[in-house]
């Protein structure tokens, strides 16, 4: 195992250092923290009336509203409170693809890691849940120093690039172990069943998967599990991984394509292929991107040839403009 993959970039940490993610929608938690919680007691914020009760304190009936109704009403307020955070990493097979100095997967992690970090540092909690055809690894939500470094050696050991290596090395002996293919849909809707408090949902993934007729994974499957996790009032931002060849598609002469899910090989003359590629690239993102925006969902897409802590500080100053 690579021990230098520690997924914590001191620049990137303290490009991100005096930013904050915070959710936008309504989260629940247990503690008291920056959050606004559904939970109703008596501080912070005020929310709504509700009828007096016997047995309510006296010092919260709305007096100007008994002096308009004369009625009793209460005075109910937003409590705040804590963000739990899960971290839904991709650790597939297509992750292990990279043209530059990052995989997909380093880079997802690197990115994972660094939020994880920055909610730790607010004193919220992260959970880590790392799938491919179906979840594989799971850490539940912890937030210690300690909680961090094991979520950062849990995503070295799924690593795609070592996991099928018997020497652990980053070469891959292309196994079976390596070659996990990726199935989105299903593993979204089993998470939005899982996760019972309502929470923030961090996607990580290159949103790729074996097809018979096209690249990407259908869209429809993708946003099916994304609105369910939405049904279910969690929060969700989608990082959308991909590598600037897959994005750019450079290629210009007679190229073998691998399979990275698959043992198949294809001959091409990438040239030919270069229009419908694209197109076809960029219909299934913007699917996915219009889709977020309908779910008041957050949509990135993260290109591994820009440097992480740029990518992550325009995100963290747009999500904190917005609010």
């Amino acid at each position: 195992m690579n021990e230098s993959k520690t997924y914590l970039d001191p620049k990137v940490l303290s490009r991100i250092a005096g930013l904050e993610l915070r959710a936008r929608l309504v989260v629940e938690g247990t503690l008291s923290g920056r959050h606004r919680s559904p939970m109703h007691g008596f501080s912070v914020e005020f929310a709504e009336h509700r009828p007096y009760s016997p047995g309510d304190d006296l010092k919260h009936i709305d007096w100007k509203v008994w002096g308009r109704a004369d009625r009793y009403f209460v005075k109910l307020y937003e409590e705040e409170t804590n963000l739990r955070t899960y971290f839904l990493v991709d650790s597939s097979g297509s992750m292990r693809y990279r043209s530059a100095e990052m995989s997909k997967y380093d880079y997802g992690c690197t990115l994972a890691a660094s939020l994880a970090y920055l909610l730790l540092m607010q004193q919220d909690a992260a959970a880590l849940m790392l799938f491919d055809s179906a979840l594989r690894e799971e850490l539940p939500p912890g937030s210690s120093a300690a909680h961090l470094r094991t979520m950062c050696e849990l995503m070295q050991k799924s690593d795609p690039a070592v996991r099928g290596s018997p020497t652990g090395s980053d070469e891959s002996d292309g196994s079976d172990c390596a070659r996990r293919g990726t199935n989105i849909g299903p593993v979204l809707h089993e998470v939005a069943e899982r996760i019972g408090r309502r929470s923030l949902v961090i996607l990580v993934s290159d949103l790729l998967a074996p097809c018979p007729e096209r690249l990407p994974a259908p869209a429809a499957e993708v946003i099916a599990g994304l609105n369910h996790l939405r049904y279910n009032r969690h929060e969700v931002i989608v990082w959308h991984v991909v590598d600037e060849a897959e994005r750019t598609f450079p290629f210009d002469e007679n190229v073998q394509f691998e399979g990275l899910e698959s043992d198949e090989r294809v001959r091409a003359d990438s040239r030919q292929m270069r229009e419908a590629y694209l197109r076809e690239f960029n219909r299934f993102r913007t699917e996915i991107e219009d889709a977020c925006g309908r779910l008041k969902a957050d949509y990135c897409l993260a290109d591994t040839s820009e440097p992480l802590d740029r990518t992550l500080s325009r995100f963290l100053a747009s999500r904190m403009e917005r609010r």
